[in-house]
């Protein structure tokens, strides 16, 4: 075999088994109680019947997934599996007003926009338990509004257009509720040094002497939650400006009491909306050693006479402080700020949720188009948050938004784009790992409350946990049962729970007498010197066997000596497939035997076209053929690489036979008597495909070129038949007269072709020469001129007086 397929095979192996492995982790988790080994995972189950176990096995075998726990014999009766449960116990359907203004009008607590209200939850340790939840926007919400303002001295101009605050906000918020109150307050920095100057004039007033300026304060609360707009404004009208000597201010301090000072604020369970308004960035936990100040903020309330009056005394509250108690008070902040320190206030926003931040103008004239605009941005994102979860207890959320979005991991707990009236729904899975054993060794834990909120809203839902840690038989159990060695365990769930200081199946040994070596020599074979065949411990004097990796695979036996993988193998398969291994030896399957399981006894593969056994050239050995004539191969014989034709091996055979003629017509006798010869007139008369099961057809040529026909045909191992048609086909002796004619025309023919081809040549040559003749003729010029040399005989003497007169 190929080492490089081998290495494949034995990785293919392993990775099953690490497979394996890692889906069954009920073996692995070493199970001695059904309690804890229903705490391994939704998929184990633990086995009741007294009897299940093998000799060798320990008790944490009864533990496996359930449907190996049927296939080895357990019965579904005797299976203790508990699942978990849900119930909901409050669900009141979320309102729905199609028209406010016709509608009656409803309390803050009449008003429902999550379902359900109140779960509980009976929670197995790995599965989850899941319930959806539906959350509508409900039409005219009430809104509290409380507006917390910066009043140094650089704000004077902002205070003129707060004034009217009140009633014009008021006005403006109809379009969204007809429940709307509105509150306010003022900050500006701790009273002490180097924030303000504590010289007395200072402190009367901190302002120039040509300004009139109230006393610094840290943080005031100058109207509490009221839906009476004009008072509003008749109070924020009597503010003054104060003023401090650094530039960022106390707003922190503020902030905090706003979230915690409910009572005094008249927060309700309804949209709590907090606006900040400054123009200057903010002191955080620590700056207030400046001022010698470092006890932390402990995040309660201290107002008196609605005055904070620890300011001096407790640090700034940090970010993360801040963020828990808006949290938890569902406060939602809108940070109204000037252009100069919107980076600032957007890196605050991402660390605060349910935040929004705004452009405050110079002097405050758009703060009621920031706030509306920023409440609608608040309100259009909806986010489940829950509380801090008990040990071993998680939750995922998948949300399902409008236009059918759905969304998984952090983003499955928000919803944007929400609009009132609309209606989103969140998955919710609970999932939880496990129960701890107390003091005593029992496992327990107590039931816990989760609640979950969208952010920003008052409304929740509890959702009870109770834990399933013992299994249903265990309240059976029997206490100092005498099963369990005269009393020394409690028998539940089929098996002994030991009390403490014993071991063993019937808790018969004490911890003390494991190793001793009169119980060890119980554990070995005879004559043998390795403890439990060295794959099992000794305890009490009993074997018991060691764990694989995969669970599939066991040691058993008194000795632990039996295994259930260590059988021969064939196709990298144990037993082949075709068996099972018990003890180290394979139980082959019907119709199969050998040491792997390897050899069918099934002779239907070896069967070839002609329905013979290996074409009658071998044997069918465990379902595969052994041919006996090595010429041949193949999956039944049928091949023969190295073999002549059928036609061409018979041929001579067939002639000396059939026309007395060819190379073996001497021995014919002696060598071609192997097969049943019949003869037939014409082609048309030997047997055709499918007459006979193996049949050839064959056309041969003689020393004579003469063609003769014959079928060579197998009927059954040994009968062979040869049909010959009786007459030959030879080829007809040539017509000499004709030959001999044609050659002579033919050398006339090429005579005569020669003749004219010589003679059009010829004339062709001569009109060339010819007309080369004419042409030199023409150019010739002696003709035309006198020639050089020549003298006339006559003198012509021309008189010059003659004028031709």
């Amino acid at each position: 075999m190929d080492p490089k397929l081998l290495l494949l095979a034995l990785l293919g192996v392993f990775s099953l088994s690490q497979a394996q492995l890692e889906e069954n982790e009920c073996i692995k988790a070493n199970a001695k109680s059904c309690g804890a080994c229903i705490q391994v995972g939704e998929k184990c189950g633990w086995c009741t019947d007294p009897d299940f176990l093998k000799e060798g096995e320990s008790t944490s075998a009864r533990c496996d997934e359930v449907e190996s726990l049927v296939k080895r014999k357990c019965a579904a009766a005797s299976i203790e599996n508990p699942r978990g449960s849900l119930q909901v116990t409050q669900n009141k359907n979320v309102t729905n007003r199609k028209d406010k203004d016709k509608a009656e009008k409803l309390k803050p607590d009449e008003i429902t926009q999550i379902q359900p209200q109140k779960l509980s939850l009976n929670l197995r340790s790995g599965e989850a338990q899941q319930f959806t939840l539906k959350f509508k926007r409900a039409e005219d919400y009430p809104i509290d509004l409380y507006y917390l303002m910066d009043l140094s001295w650089s704000m004077k101009d902002d205070l003129e257009n707060v004034k009217n605050l009140g009633t014009d906000l008021r006005r403006r918020m109809q379009d969204i509720t007809s429940d709307f109150r509105i509150g306010f307050g003022s900050f500006v920095e701790k009273t002490v040094m180097p924030y303000i100057s504590t010289t007395p004039a200072k402190l009367l007033n901190p302002c120039s002497t040509d300004q009139n300026c109230t006393s610094p304060f840290s943080y005031k609360n100058v109207l509490k939650l009221t839906n009476e707009g004009e008072r509003f404004n008749q109070l924020v009208s009597q503010q003054q400006i104060s003023g401090n000597l650094d530039s960022p201010e106390g707003g922190f301090d503020a902030i905090m009491q706003v979230a915690v000072c409910g009572d005094q604020i008249g927060w309700r369970n309804v949209t709590r909306l907090l606006v900040f308004s400054t123009d200057a960035g903010f002191h955080f936990a620590g700056d207030g050693k400046l001022g010698g100040i470092v006890l932390p903020n402990d995040g309660k309330c201290h107002l008196e006479n609605n005055m904070y009056t620890m300011s001096h005394y407790y640090d700034y509250p940090s970010i993360a402080h801040l963020v828990q108690k808006l949290s938890e008070n569902n406060i939602q902040t809108i940070f109204a700020v000037t252009n100069e320190f919107q980076p600032v206030y957007k890196e605050l926003q991402n660390l605060i949720p349910k935040s929004a931040v705004g452009t405050l103008s110079s002097n405050s004239s758009n703060v009621i188009n920031l706030i509306i605009d920023a409440y609608n941005s608040l309100s259009s994102e909806v986010i489940l948050e829950n509380n801090k979860l008990p040990e071993g207890v998680s939750i995922s959320y998948v949300s399902h938004c409008k236009n059918g979005v759905s969304r998984t991991g952090e983003d499955g707990r928000k919803c944007s784009n929400i609009s009132i009236g609309d209606e989103v729904t969140f998955d919710v899975a609970i999932t939880f790992t496990g129960c701890k054993p107390n003091e005593k060794g029992a496992l327990e834990k107590k039931p816990e409350t989760v609640r979950i909120k969208m952010q920003g809203f008052t409304e929740e839902v509890e959702v009870q946990l109770k834990f399933i840690c013992e299994c249903d038989c265990h309240k059976a159990g029997i206490n100092n049962s005498q099963i369990c060695h005269f009393g020394n365990g409690t028998f539940e769930c089929g098996a002994c729970r030991c009390n403490e200081g014993r071991i063993g199946q019937k808790c018969e040994c004490s911890t003390d007498e494991v190793r001793t070596e009169d119980l060890d020599a119980s554990c070995r074979m005879e004559n043998g010197t390795d403890i439990c065949s060295n794959n099992g411990d000794c305890v009490c004097g009993t074997c018991e066997c060691k764990k694989r990796e995969n669970p599939e695979e066991r040691y058993s036996g008194k000795y632990c000596e039996c295994d259930n993988f260590n059988c021969d193998r064939s196709n990298n398969k144990l037993c082949g497939g075709h068996g099972r291994c018990e003890c180290r030896q394979c139980i082959c399957d019907a119709n199969y035997t050998g040491s792997a399981c390897d050899c069918s006894l099934d002779t239907s593969t070896c069967l070839a076209k002609n329905k013979q056994i290996c074409n009658g050239r071998g044997t069918c050995e465990c379902g595969v053929c052994k041919c006996t004539d090595l010429k041949f191969q193949g999956a039944t014989c049928e091949v023969c690489p190295t073999c002549p034709g059928v036609c061409t091996e018979h041929k001579e055979c067939v002639q000396c036979r059939a026309f007395g003629t060819g190379e073996k017509k001497e021995t014919c006798e002696r060598d071609c008597m192997y097969f049943h010869l019949e003869m037939v007139k014409s082609r048309d008369d030997l047997p055709q495909p499918g007459s006979v099961p193996f049949i050839s057809h064959c056309k041969e040529r003689d020393a004579n070129d003469c063609w003769f026909y014959y079928t060579y045909a197998v009927k059954n191992d040994t009968s062979k038949i040869v049909h010959v048609v009786e007459t030959a086909e030879c080829p007809d002796g040539p017509d000499i007269i004709p030959i001999v004619a044609g050659v002579v025309a033919g050398i006339v023919l090429i005579g005569l072709a020669l003749l004219l081809i010589w003679k059009l040549l010829t004339i062709i040559h001569d009109r060339r020469e010819f007309a080369k003749f004419e042409k030199e003729k023409m150019n010739a010029k002696w003709d035309t001129g006198e020639n050089p040399i020549y003298k006339s005989a006559v003198t012509t003497v021309v008189n010059p007086k003659y004028e031709g007169k």
